[in-house]
């Protein structure tokens, strides 16, 4: 696994909790610079922004990844409904279709978001290493 990799599942596990992108990206610097030494950052910054697609599919999927897949959600729901009700096994193949296909869209949304988040955290870290907060005295 390689260190983008690492950062992009140590980004994962962050979006699991319910808290602010800045809460968020506080608690990923810290991980972040025990992790990855500040001169390797910027590489490492350079790989995930290169697999980050620019399309306009991946910025729907990456923002609304939950809507997008709503649909597919609905017809592998009604395929089961109609499978069962009327008997018919080819409409199980709809279920399995719209549940794969929904359960991707999810996981590529999730995936996005946690690249956008390790993007912005890694642009955190250099500002603040470029642009550091002059201190006050009381």
């Amino acid at each position: 696994m390689t260190i983008a990799e690492q950062l992009i599942r140590m980004a994962e596990d962050e979006l699991t909790e319910y808290s602010t992108d800045a809460r968020k990206i506080e608690k990923l610097r810290r991980k972040f610079s025990f992790a990855v030494p500040y001169p390797k950052q910027a590489a490492v910054r350079e790989e995930v922004a290169a697999s980050m697609p620019n399309n306009f599919l991946a910025k729907l999927i990456e923002e609304n990844r939950q809507t997008v897949a709503l649909p597919f959600w609905g017809i592998g729901g009604l395929g089961l409904l109609l499978g069962i009700s009327g008997k018919q096994p080819l409409d199980l193949i709809a279920t399995g279709i719209g549940f794969y296909l929904a359960f991707q869209v999810q996981k590529w949304g999730w995936e996005l978001q946690a690249k956008r988040l390790v993007l912005q955290t890694l642009d955190e870290i250099e500002a603040s290493v470029k642009n550091p907060e002059p201190e006050t005295t009381p």
